[in-house]
């Protein structure tokens, strides 16, 4: 029998090999979580260290971007960083104390149009010495502004009336008048200016600027006088135009011989080009004219067939006045100008001109003179595109019914009646017109013909990325899209 002693012993040494137990396990648990942790600890340091170098490799790699927004303004249209040679192109940086932190590599491409350079693109990639493999890239897209990063821009004063809905910044060199709702800056380039019975005001007054009775406006985005625009300096080479139209791929059609062109957009890259030989005339009414013949309505035409719009040189030439219409697939300049007759020519907006769906589209529509929103036309028209009047107006004429204007009838045509008054009018784009623009009239206050409402926004799309030929507002150029991986 064993003594008591011997069990008391042997229970002890059960209690320890079970206290031993536990220690071993409950180490083994502790040592686990630390080692886990010190692992996160590791690993977490290691992703830190990584993207702070990734965060320096980024700052090299706009360093890159600003390098050669520089030399661009240095050497123009280079795309080749001086060395004559396809890129990339390889700099090392310096960090503040003297020494090189890293290096970024330019990659660069361009965007032209019958050899003519419209936009940059450079892709910068850098990473820093102290982590290669910490790399960054970010791309840009260079490019000089255009007009059409306005709504409006007028070489003349204008009143936009309190059913306008105006999206972008609008410029006058002249006095403005705004009663309609916007939402970005309108600047006149005049202290003050004489506003008479035409822009609603009786007796005639001298005002702001930019004036307002009240209407829709917002008086805080007002800004003048600022600095005018150089019209003649944003209106275009008609003479290039015509040059690359001829020369470089585009698309040339001299005199009509007749009333001139009717041009169809297909939305596939094509156009329908027509000869109108046969136009309406009727009693039309404008601020230049008085009360004049006008024939903006086709009567007769004959197919002069399809033409495919080249990619390369999206430029298209009229030598006559021209009836424009249809869907636009591609970006693409036309101009409407004879620059050997004294007389010159117009562009007819004569039915819908819209960009396909779900495309880069893009529409730049020149006019040597006026721009005229046809008469017969959709009650709710759309006109994308930015519209560029040289020396004459984008708007509408007036007309009436039944009126006797000094003793002589004025009246429209029976069949023309119903057009005088459209619904809406809505337009993606910009307009820059020499003269002022208009597109609803009023008698006394009481809407005569017209559009009852006008929607204007500015194309962000044509912002990035204009037509061909887009007129400059300045030789900087500046960033547009700007993105990283």
């Amino acid at each position: 029998m064993k003594s008591s002693s011997t069990l008391e012993q042997r229970k002890h040494q059960l209690r320890a090999g079970y206290l031993m137990i536990l220690v071993l396990v409950f180490s083994g648990i502790f040592f686990t979580i630390v080692s886990g942790f010190l692992g996160y600890v590791i690993t977490q340091n290691k992703l830190v260290n990584f993207r702070y170098e990734q965060q320096r490799a980024t700052e090299i790699a706009e360093a890159g971007l600003n390098y050669y927004k520089w030399y661009l303004a240095h050497h123009p249209g280079d795309l080749t960083n001086g060395t004559g040679q396809p890129g990339p192109y390889i700099h090392k940086y310096k960090d503040p104390e003297g020494g090189f932190m890293g290096e970024f590599s330019l990659a660069i491409a361009s965007t032209t149009y019958c050899g003519s350079i419209a936009s940059i693109e450079v892709e910068s990639k850098a990473f820093t010495y102290d982590n290669p493999s910490a790399v960054s890239t970010v791309r840009a897209r260079y490019t000089r502004p255009t007009v059409a990063e306005f709504s409006f821009i007028t070489n003349s004063s204008v009143w936009y009336g309190a059913d306008r809905i105006i999206t972008g910044p609008l410029h006058s060199n002249q006095g403005i008048r705004m009663d309609g709702r916007h939402n970005s800056a309108v600047g006149s380039g005049q202290l003050n200016w004489n506003c008479t019975a035409t822009f609603g005001c009786s007796p005639n007054t001298v005002v702001n600027g930019v004036y307002t009775t009240g209407g829709n406006a917002t008086p805080g985005l007002f800004q003048f006088p600022i600095s005018p625009v150089d019209f003649n300096g944003i209106t275009l080479d008609l003479a290039d135009i015509k040059n690359k139209a001829q020369n470089a791929g585009g698309i040339y059609y001299g005199p009509s011989g007749a009333s001139g062109y009717r041009v169809t957009f297909n939305g596939n890259g094509t156009i329908t080009v027509r000869r109108v030989t046969g136009t309406t005339a009727y009693n039309a009414y404008s601020l230049t004219e008085d009360w004049h013949t006008e024939r903006n309505v086709i009567s007769s035409e004959v197919l002069i067939g399809n033409r495919v719009i080249s990619p390369t040189c999206p430029v298209l030439y009229f030598e006559d006045k021209v009836w424009l219409e249809g869907q636009v697939s591609q970006k693409v300049t036309l101009a409407a100008a004879n620059l050997s007759s004294a007389a010159q020519t117009n562009i007819v907006i004569n039915n819908n001109i819209q960009y396909t769906p779900n495309s880069f589209s893009g529409l730049l529509a020149i006019a040597e003179d006026d721009i005229d929103v046809g008469l017969v036309v959709p009650n709710n028209l759309r006109a994308d595109g930015v519209y560029l009047a040289q020396n004459g107006r984008f708007g509408i004429n007036n007309y009436c019914e039944n009126c006797t204007v000094g003793g002589v009838n004025r009246g429209l045509p029976n069949a023309l009646d119903p057009y005088v008054f459209r619904g809406s009018l809505a337009q993606i784009g910009s307009i820059i017109s020499n003269g002022r623009v208009g597109t609803r009239w009023t008698n006394n206050g009481v809407f005569s013909s017209g559009f009852a409402t006008r929607i204007n926004s500015f194309d962000l799309n044509q912002v990035a990325n204009p037509p061909p030929m887009t007129p400059e507002t300045s030789d900087v150029y500046t960033f547009k899209e700007w993105n990283q991986d």
